[in-house]
């Protein structure tokens, strides 16, 4: 049967001699043998128990709560433990990856905005995500998450959103009224990119409209301008009345 002294354990667990004697003097992990010279020996059910401290104590669990549940929990079920904070660890990474995307986009479309403007909406986003969608039937919500721009994605769809909605702002800066040329060229394009989006249900793409035109603190979706919305219905009702 194999042992192992105090000196192996810490080198091959990279855990201090001092932490291994001081969960000995708790009572918490001692070692199971000693040698001729006195010296502790651990068994491999002592490096299985120390693995179960270990994985206990990375969920922050205090030593006392770990002495209390050791005895009564398996190695399994430590691990399934252990296997769900992990789950969650990666979906709060999945979040601030998802967040600093959104930043990113953000940006690109408007390279002035304020950092407190950023936080702002990231914030925002982050404690009204998705209320849009509650606006929905439930077998519209799937395809809508699908299907519609997230600024969190770097895909063909959302570039193509972006780059009309700095044309838009780029117009309205310059004093170019949708009743243009310019505005119905950006009116046609969005037509067709918000077709292709929802798939010909227009009913769906009118209803998403109205949703999109509510205030952003109430939808959680990226705030637009009223100046924006405005010239969006103005181009397009130009075109359609051509």
């Amino acid at each position: 049967m194999k042992q192992w002294t105090t000196g192996q354990v810490s080198k091959e667990r990279n855990i201090s001699v001092r932490t291994l004697r001081y969960y000995d003097q708790i009572k918490l992990l001692t070692p199971s043998f000693k040698d001729d010279n006195g010296r502790r020996l651990y068994s491999e059910e002592d490096l299985f128990t120390l693995e179960k401290i270990i994985i206990l104590k990375s969920l922050s669990l205090p030593l006392e709560k770990i002495k209390e549940v050791i005895e009564r929990l398996t190695y399994k079920q430590i691990l399934i433990s252990h296997h769900n904070y992990l789950q969650e660890q990666l979906s709060k990474l999945q979040t601030s990856i998802s967040h600093t995307s959104e930043l990113i986009n953000m940006i690109d479309l408007d390279e002035s905005l304020s950092w407190g403007r950023v936080s702002h909406l990231v914030q925002n986003s982050q404690h009204s995500c998705k209320k849009w969608i509650d606006y929905f039937q439930e077998d519209e919500k799937a395809f809508l998450q699908e299907a519609l721009p997230n600024l969190s994605n770097n895909d063909r769809t959302t570039q193509q959103y972006m780059s009309l909605l700095r044309r838009i702002e780029w117009c309205i800066k310059h004093d170019i009224q949708p009743e243009t040329d310019e505005g119905a060229q950006i009116a046609f394009e969005l037509i067709e990119l918000s077709k292709d989006t929802f798939q010909g249900d227009t009913q769906l793409m009118n209803q998403f409209w109205e949703v999109r035109k509510q205030p952003s603190s109430e939808t959680g979706l990226y705030p637009i301008s009223e100046e924006v919305l405005a010239f969006v219905e103005h181009c397009i009702a130009y075109v359609d009345g051509e």
